[in-house]
């Protein structure tokens, strides 16, 4: 039998669905999660957030986390503004404790949208809770009749980490879609790409190998290279411990 290669887990999120007619609740994660991550020679398991489930992550080598509702504002010491939507407190400390524990053990992280957003909490910073108003624009986010990405070409730090992943020398076009970005920039973090505007779209932790935040939508494009070069460190990782 072949190896089943590094073990990735991806943070589950939970929706309402109607099958066979029945009104259901069910958790996820994006098969383009699933299946970029199975392409690179991974095999990737789902992490319902329950109470304690952060007690599974030494039996992973990598760590999704995906995008997903807003942060609890309470982590950052705000109330909710009326445009924030589908905070759940007891998620949110389920996926904190699971980030913790990942950043405790060196292990690779990729976390995308609301997942850099969390990252971002975790090390004490703040979120902007509606982007348009710190901004003046909904590019973002655009708002349209149907389901559209703002596009923004960023502006990438030379030499970090998302440069060497994306190619010094190519220009690299967004896809995003959130209302929600980084305000006070967490210490321990170092933000390596912006939009146009000023927008943080990366971070990455501090003396960590691997722990990389990206605020686009990484994972609804054809662009592979986040989940191969997650899946390259988590291969990494397990032959050097």
């Amino acid at each position: 039998m072949s190896s089943p290669g590094p073990v990735i887990g991806i943070c589950a999120r939970t929706a309402p669905v109607t099958l066979q007619g029945a009104d259901l609740t069910v958790s996820l994660a994006l098969q383009s999660h699933v299946d970029m991550l199975a392409s690179a020679g991974c095999t990737p398991v789902l992490l319902p957030l329950l109470s304690g489930i952060e007690r599974l992550v030494g039996r992973l080598d990598g760590l999704l986390i995906p995008g997903g509702p807003d942060v609890d504002p309470a982590l950052y010491g705000e109330t909710a503004h009326r445009s924030t939507r589908g905070v759940s407190p007891a998620a949110d400390a389920a996926e904190l404790a699971v980030v913790r524990e990942a950043l405790g053990t060196g292990m690779p992280i990729l976390a995308i949208c609301r997942g850099m957003q969390l990252l971002n909490v975790h090390f004490g910073g703040t979120l902007h809770q509606h982007l348009p108003e710190a901004i003046g624009h909904d590019g973002h986010r655009p708002e349209a009749e149907v389901f559209t990405f703002g596009r923004y070409r960023l502006d990438v730090k030379p030499g970090s980490l998302i440069a060497g992943i994306l190619g010094e020398e190519e220009k690299f076009d967004t896809a995003c879609h959130h209302h929600q970005a980084i305000d006070r920039l967490g210490p321990g973090l170092t933000a390596t790409a912006w939009a146009p505007d000023g927008v943080i779209e990366v971070v990455e932790a501090d003396g960590h190998p691997f722990a990389l935040g990206v605020q686009w939508e990484a994972g609804q494009t054809s662009d592979e290279r986040l989940h191969r070069a997650l899946a390259e460190a988590s291969r990494l990782a397990t032959t050097t411990t």
